[in-house]
């Protein structure tokens, strides 16, 4: 069974050069591991998803122009995450707020090629069937 993906659980961007944390606002006032409980509209850049340092994708319109005026080697640039689906595929056995719920084995994927995971849900007592 997986584990629920609460408020300050640890994410990792393939494209990223550092961990970030997941902002989980207690919208569906629900706990887990006393934090607000995620669902998987918690996505929001800059709201949920906070930026993994830099981003190293040649798909980010920054980072491209950045290795073209390097001229061809590639040039990491502050990551900012785009992220406008849902994380997949969701816990559909535990609702919140009328969604499934985020596990740690859910995938989030970035516009610029990336794909967020969980690395730590954040607690480790609640499971998810």
């Amino acid at each position: 069974m997986a584990l629920q993906v609460v408020n300050s659980a640890q994410l990792m961007c393939s494209m990223g050069m550092a961990p970030s944390a997941l902002v989980v606002l207690p919208l569906n006032r629900v706990l887990s591991g006393n934090q607000p409980a995620a669902n998987i509209m918690d996505h929001k850049p800059m709201l949920n998803i906070m930026p993994f340092g830099m981003c190293r994708s040649p798909a980010n319109p920054a980072v491209a122009a950045a290795t073209a005026a390097a001229l061809g080697v590639l040039t990491p640039m502050p990551c900012i995450p785009a992220t406008p689906a849902p994380w997949v595929p969701g816990a559909v056995t535990v609702l919140l707020g009328n969604q499934p719920s985020l596990d740690n084995t859910c995938k989030l994927n970035c516009m610029w090629a990336g794909v967020i995971q969980v690395v730590a849900p954040g607690q480790a007592t609640h499971m998810i069937p």
